[in-house]
């Protein structure tokens, strides 16, 4: 299916790994000129040379900047003054006891997981409303909804974001400018990869006997029983970046392998 994006810009923020990496690769085999994200220059420049040997042709650059400093962020919207679809992607997560979460660890948390993505939106969503039409997309996670006992902090930053995607959506009536979330479940990242060999490293088992007990402990209502893949999850952003998407705006849109116990 042609998604009708060629000549599209996009941005995706940390995306030299992952879902986000994920997510620039699909956008740019379906003809997008991308913009990719990381903190350090070298990772950005690595990750754009792996994608152009990984895509024939590939339009994409990217700008090194860290979403917990709002000078970067400003350093970078002056690089890139104008996108089409910017995905809310950047992020951080750490499990963590209630109790030992201080008031800066809060913040920090706040500050990259929501304020990038509101500064974001902020320059782009005029210039968007402008010209008709854009897509922004924020990654939120299916701890927005099933918030996590043992990250409450980062499950609060993820229910942040569907209060401000849905807001931003209300704005756009009758333009051609929509704004979504999705909502990925647990996924092979490289971060989790790491996460499942200290976990069973520590519980003396096999990488698969710790996942298969994760699923069984700590994620039971996943209907998959499974990590899933980041192209799993970059599939479904692809499709809401792309114009076939008009009609899908305001939305929350899961990606959790059926975690979350709901019909809607």
């Amino acid at each position: 299916m042609d998604l009708k994006l060629k000549g599209k810009t996009a941005f995706v923020s940390g995306s030299t790994q992952g879902i986000g990496f994920a997510i620039a690769r699909q956008l740019l085999e379906e003809g997008a000129i991308v913009t990719i994200n990381g903190r350090k220059q070298e990772r950005v420049d690595e990750s754009v040379a792996r994608l152009k040997e990984l895509v024939h042709g590939a339009s994409v650059n990217g700008i090194a900047a860290d979403f917990s400093r709002r000078e970067d962020v400003s350093k970078l919207i002056a690089q890139l003054p104008d996108v089409d679809i910017p995905v809310n992607n950047a992020g951080i997560f750490e499990p963590k006891a209630f109790t030992d979460i201080t008031d800066e660890e809060w913040l920090r948390f706040y500050e990259v997981n929501v304020l990038s993505g509101i500064r974001l939106a902020r320059h782009y969503f005029p210039k968007m409303i402008g010209k008709n039409w854009g897509r922004i997309i924020f990654i939120s996670s299916e701890s927005a909804i099933h918030i996590p006992e043992e990250m409450i902090h980062y499950g609060m930053t993820k229910t942040a974001q569907l209060a401000v995607s849905r807001g931003l959506a209300e704005l756009t009536k009758n333009t051609g400018v929509t704004v979504n979330s999705v909502l990925p479940g647990p996924t092979r990242s490289e971060g989790v990869e790491e996460f499942i060999k200290q976990l069973a490293e520590t519980q003396g088992q096999t990488k698969e006997q710790a996942e298969a007990d994760f699923f069984k402990t700590a994620r039971p209502g996943s209907l998959i029983q499974r990590f899933a893949d980041v192209n799993e999850i970059a599939s479904l952003v692809t499709y809401v970046a792309s114009p076939l998407s008009a009609a899908t705006n305001g939305a929350a849109l899961r990606a959790d392998g059926g975690l979350v116990r709901s019909i809607i």
